[in-house]
């Protein structure tokens, strides 16, 4: 998908977006400059304002492009996995091979793009916060999963994601998914006997 930007210059949308998405994977919202950006993008700032609204708009564009890219894993398991405990276990062992990155920043966009904003920006962190929320919430749909155990699948999430920025291997966070889906399984388990 093509769009115009700037004196009449064709750009391609989708690597305009995954562009954008590097740089503010790599720098969180705050730190991804303008200039940054739009050198990433290959685009002036007018071009930007013009395809994108603001910079804003922008980063919630490639959010929506994350999402369904690099992190669609998490919705792709919460559709397909019938069994409650399966789908939990599937996230995490996903999320265990997807985090880590040699060629991405790691981690996950939506848990680290916005850890700390100054309070001009603190309706982006909530706009990902919610995010975080209805994912929780999408995993807790489940009869066989307590909103306990949907709760403590996405701080493993949040805590993987960053030990991926931190250098961890995918071998490092399977051992962490190993150890979550264990006490999940004695939570599935205590969940089953109070229903």
């Amino acid at each position: 998908m093509s769009g115009r930007a700037g004196q009449g210059r064709r750009f391609d949308v989708e690597e305009a977006l995954d562009a954008a998405l590097a740089v503010f994977w790599e720098h969180g919202y705050e730190g991804a400059s303008l200039a940054s950006l739009t050198e990433a993008m290959g685009i002036n700032p007018p071009s930007l304002y013009k395809a994108f609204g603001s910079k804003e708009e922008l980063f919630f564009s490639v959010v929506r492009r994350y999402n369904e890219t690099h992190g669609a894993f998490l919705g792709t398991a919460i559709r397909e996995e019938r069994d409650g405990l399966a789908m939990l276990r599937r996230v995490l062992f996903e999320a265990a091979e997807h985090y880590p990155s040699r060629d991405y920043p790691g981690g996950c966009l939506v848990i680290s793009a916005a850890v700390t904003v100054t309070e001009a920006n603190r309706h982006v962190a909530e706009r990902l916060a919610t995010m975080r929320r209805e994912n929780v919430l999408a995993m807790a749909q489940r009869p066989d999963v307590s909103e306990a155990m949907a709760r403590f699948t996405g701080a493993t999430l949040q805590g993987m994601s960053q030990q991926a920025r931190d250098g961890a291997t995918a071998e490092d966070l399977r051992h962490i998914a190993e150890l979550a889906t264990i006490a999940l399984e004695v939570a599935a388990h205590a969940h089953r006997k109070v229903a």
